[in-house]
């Protein structure tokens, strides 16, 4: 499946342990992520666009409230790299 440079990097976070906080809007939409890595660095890539992107394919997931994780499908999806640097 073809995927942006910028999903890519994203994904690659993610897959390595990161995630995605975001805050809702009074009507329940998102309108602020912020993505971290496993080490606790923010990747200034990571927009709404992209992570609705993201969601329509089924890359991430959110459960409860919690921040978005990479699905199995998404881990699949991005191609290794050892490091995103």
């Amino acid at each position: 499946m073809n995927i942006s440079k910028q999903e890519q990097r994203v994904l690659h976070a993610l897959a390595q342990g990161g995630a995605i906080h975001f805050e809702r809007a009074p009507n329940g939409k998102i309108h602020k992520v912020t993505c971290f890595n496993r080490d606790g660095h923010v990747l200034t890539d990571c927009t709404t666009t992209l992570v609705n992107r993201l969601k329509k394919r089924r890359f991430i997931r959110s459960s409860g409230g919690a921040p978005y994780r990479a699905t199995r499908a998404g881990v699949q999806a991005v191609r290794a790299q050892l490091d995103n640097r």
